[in-house]
């Protein structure tokens, strides 16, 4: 198979190989960047590893309403393999498909920690906020071999710049001694999704993730040592993840955890993420195509009224049981519209600080 990055392999002696056109991977063009690797390894569960040497790092993302404007990727593709991943789509640029090759085929630019270093170095960097996990989890299963994202938050770290970091992986606790140490000296923040708790759904929509325990702890541990932390129910899918049941032992498992935040998020079908999502329903629950059909009905996105139903089950009733001294850098993926459930406002049904009563219907019910 012929990808992007083909022309940036080298022969035994170190001499480039182009095996097709010059169609290096963006930032990668010059073959005389180093070698490319690809290999298996036998734990990895049949995922394949392109190893590459990148030219930039540091990506710049429109203003808009994410709350940063750089971010950092050190791997694409995601082997957690959730099916309505919002970034399927950019494995396309590197010449795989949106679908198994975005779970099984990882790209790991083995030298970011150092490109990001110098680029931070530049004297017109201004020490804005910078976002990891924003394209790929940069704490999926691959970080525990390579450790490229604590090396970019080492980087972030002397450059005396601010982070935010989402993820789905409890690994991220392997980097706490380095977010204790950003913490008490600029904004950090680091936020795990837990779309839901319920294990069906979970195993069903992201197979290879940790479970949504495991990722509550982490929140729990995360605040525990004064870190900024919240949870995105991210996405929240119609007949899927939507049930009040489903639902509020999220936010239950929030106030315990006493999560600066929850935000909901309404499922995004972008481009192949779409058919990717489609097929799935075709395999894994058919009766919900027809329905599923109709709300996306050219459309990515769920129609107005309907994203609102979906997620009132968590808007506004939730609030932390105890307020932080800094907010948490806001942490949102491209497509993501809405401010966070707020902190701060008292449920009226309750008085206690914790999830209320009210119910929402599912859109299937």
């Amino acid at each position: 198979m012929f990808v992007r990055w083909d022309g940036q392999r080298v022969t035994a002696d170190g001499r480039p190989a182009k095996a097709g056109p010059a169609m290096a991977l963006p930032g990668m063009e010059d073959a005389g960047l180093g070698p490319v690797r690809t290999f298996s390894a036998p734990e990895a569960m049949g995922i394949r590893f392109h190893e590459v040497r990148a030219k930039s790092a540091l990506n710049r993302v429109p203003e808009g309403p994410y709350g940063f404007g750089w971010t950092v990727n050190p791997y694409r593709g995601c082997s957690h393999a959730c099916v309505y991943c919002f970034a399927r789509p950019t494995h396309t640029y590197l010449g795989f498909n949106a679908g198994r090759d975005f779970d099984r085929e990882i790209v790991v630019k083995v030298n970011a920690p150092e490109v990001v270093r110098a680029e931070l170095a530049r004297p017109s960097w201004k020490r804005e906020l910078v976002a990891l996990g924003t394209n790929t989890d940069p704490y999926q299963w691959v970080e525990s071999r390579y450790r490229l994202t604590r090396g970019v938050l080492e980087a972030l770290d002397e450059a005396d710049t601010p982070v935010s970091v989402l993820t789905k992986s409890p690994l991220v606790l392997s980097d706490l001694p380095i977010f204790e140490r950003m913490n008490q000296a600029r904004p950090t923040g680091v936020n795990l999704s837990v779309p839901t708790v319920d294990e069906k759904a979970w195993r069903a929509t992201e197979p290879h993730t940790p479970s949504p325990q495991a990722r509550l702890e982490a929140v729990a541990e995360l605040r525990r040592r004064g870190i900024p932390s919240g949870i995105l129910i991210a996405p929240i899918m119609p007949g899927i993840n939507d049930r009040p049941d489903q639902i509020e032992p999220i936010l239950q498992a929030a106030s315990d955890a006493d999560a600066d935040f929850v935000t909901p998020i309404a499922l995004n079908l972008r481009k192949e993420t779409r058919t990717v999502f489609f097929d799935w329903l075709e395999a894994e629950r058919p009766e919900l195509l027809p329905e599923y059909g109709r709300l996306f009905d050219g459309r990515s996105r769920l129609p107005k009224i309907e994203q609102e139903r979906v997620i009132a089950a968590a808007r506004g009733r939730y609030r932390r049981r105890r307020v932080s001294e800094r907010e948490s850098p806001p942490m949102r993926p491209p497509g993501v519209s809405g401010p966070p459930v707020s902190t701060n406002d008292e449920d009226p049904g309750s008085g206690t600080g914790r999830p209320g009563t009210a119910r929402q219907a599912s859109l299937f019910e």
